[in-house]
């Protein structure tokens, strides 16, 4: 039997019905923030790391993965704050052996150099990702706020 290689094989839990539906549906009616976003990781602009968007992974739909670094990177409106859902949904992604990154919509508008540099920084082991549940705001990771580095 061939080893498999990391991120793949199959996700333990079933898809609820009708994700891959929602999942066709979230990509037409994206918010600004993810367009945007999508438009820096398409076609592995991103120092050739491949990203998909809304994309099924067991009972959820996540914004958007990086299977082979098995990185989830959510992009949150305001309905997000203090969600208990949030929580949960990235506690089973943790289980499922998934890093997630969570930025706000108007992180990714305003500063978007700086949350595809944190994106890297993780990508490339540079620094860990957050602990399960709690938001990695760009500006947490330099004093000068801008990726991985000194003042």
């Amino acid at each position: 039997m061939a080893a498999k290689r990391p991120g793949e094989g199959a996700i333990p839990a079933k898809r609820k019905d009708g994700a891959t539906e929602r999942a066709r549906r979230l990509r037409t009616d994206e918010t600004e923030a993810e367009y945007r976003l999508w438009g820096e990781l398409r076609g592995r602009y991103l120092n050739g790391y491949k990203f998909v968007r809304q994309i099924p992974l067991g009972p959820y739909v996540v914004d958007f993965v990086c299977r082979r670094k098995r990185l989830v990177i959510e992009v949150d409106g305001s309905q997000h704050a203090e969600s208990a859902g949030d929580f949960t949904r990235t506690a089973w992604l943790n289980d499922q052996g998934y890093s997630v990154l969570r930025f706000w919509n108007d992180e990714v508008l305003r500063e978007r150099r700086a949350v595809l540099e944190t994106f890297l920084a993780v990508l490339n082991g540079e620094i860990s990702s957050p602990s399960p549940g709690l938001r990695f705001a760009p500006a947490t990771l330099s004093p000068l706020g801008r990726g991985v580095g000194t003042a």
